[in-house]
């Protein structure tokens, strides 16, 4: 919709004979910096960036599978993949574009309606992708950036993807650095890009609640190493929850629930605050230290600490406890995967405070 009220706005000046005054341009300029899909389509478009860049096309159809179920069109997805070449790769990006050309096909078959969504809107003739597009990367980058080792490079930069891609508006500068960021969270090796474009979503208008929900929706489609990637580099406060009250008597001290979808809890532990022992039978839980300092450990072993980005798979029936440090606040999502029918946790004796402050 903000595609076709700008493109109908841009197409009544020229008719009229007279340009955008300012005040209409601006107006464009900031609905570019507002995520235009909703919390469900993000958190599926999140996957789809992710699993193309790791190359997981099985992965991948199930999200682009979810994530029209959920509304998002193909013109918004053919987007995705066709930018994503930039950063990943031209084979991953036309793997990709398969993938989505052979999902439309089977659900057209089946009599499944698929939103196809407009096209990009044709640029003018006198467009300038190297002076659009240096004002783009100074957006993102927050202050001049020029590459003098490689000038080509720095030319392609400007030019292609920050002029000629970014240009085009189907998708905002924020719906843009939401999917770099959850795509480079697929890749190893690219920390300083990806926590570059961790600032740069901010900068493009992506809210902190709408890059914790990169971490969740990454966690929550199995891309757990992936959310630990980008949990570790946001620096970030993530919100409290309610009083755990329900499982307030497994605790040695007090902790605090915020629930997601797809069965993502983000657990809240105070100071000192740690959980009993317990197994979890039927189930491997995995948790994603996202703030603070805190510790796992399992019987018999030595304690792990826990810092952003730590990602603890906890096999079945190993007995356990994690929670915060003594001298800090820790917040850790929770995921149960691998859930057999009738799983269970079995609550055991607490960490009494001779055990605990002997961690080190």
């Amino acid at each position: 919709m903000r595609k076709i009220v700008c493109s109908m706005l841009a197409a009544a000046m020229l008719f009229a004979g007279c340009t955008k005054t300012n005040e209409q341009m601006s107006k464009c300029e900031n609905e570019k910096m507002n995520l235009s899909f909703s919390s469900e389509q993000a958190a599926y478009m999140s996957a789809i960036a992710c699993n193309e860049a790791k190359g997981d096309l099985v992965a991948l159809e199930s999200a682009i599978h979810g994530g029209l179920e959920a509304g998002l069109t193909v013109s918004q997805i053919k987007e995705a993949l066709s930018q994503l070449y930039a950063y990943t790769g031209f084979p991953r990006s036309l793997n990709a574009l398969g993938v989505l050309q052979r999902v439309i096909g089977d659900r057209q078959a089946k009599g499944v309606k698929v939103l196809m969504g407009e096209e990009a809107s044709p640029l003018s003739g006198d467009y300038d992708a190297l002076k659009e597009g240096t004002r783009v990367q100074t957006q993102l980058t927050g202050k001049p950036f020029n590459y003098d080792f490689a000038p080509a490079t720095d030319y392609y930069l400007k030019a292609h993807l920050f002029g000629d891609i970014f240009a085009r508006d189907n998708m905002t500068y924020a719906d843009r650095e939401l999917v770099t960021v959850s795509a480079l969270s697929g890749l190893q090796g690219v920390e300083p890009q990806l926590k570059a474009h961790i600032a740069g979503a901010r900068n493009m208008g992506v809210t902190e609640e709408q890059l914790q929900g990169i971490v969740v929706a990454l966690a929550a489609n199995g891309l757990l190493e992936e959310a630990g990637r980008v949990a570790g580099l946001l620096e970030t406060e993530w919100p409290q929850g309610k009083p755990n009250d329900a499982y307030a008597q497994y605790f040695v001290g007090n902790s605090y629930l915020q629930p997601y979808f797809g069965g993502v809890a983000n657990v809240t532990f105070e100071p000192s605050c740690r959980n009993n022992w317990h197994i979890h039978h039927g189930a491997v839980q995995v948790l994603v230290c996202v703030s603070g300092k805190g510790w796992y450990q399992e019987w018999n072993k030595p304690a792990v600490p826990l810092t952003p980005g730590t990602v603890i798979a906890i096999p079945e029936g190993v007995k356990h406890w994690h929670g915060a440090a003594a001298d800090s606040w820790m917040q850790h999502l929770a995921i149960h995967t691998q859930e057999q029918p009738g799983a269970t946790n079995e609550w055991l004796e607490p960490v009494n405070d001779e055990q605990y402050n002997t961690i080190k």
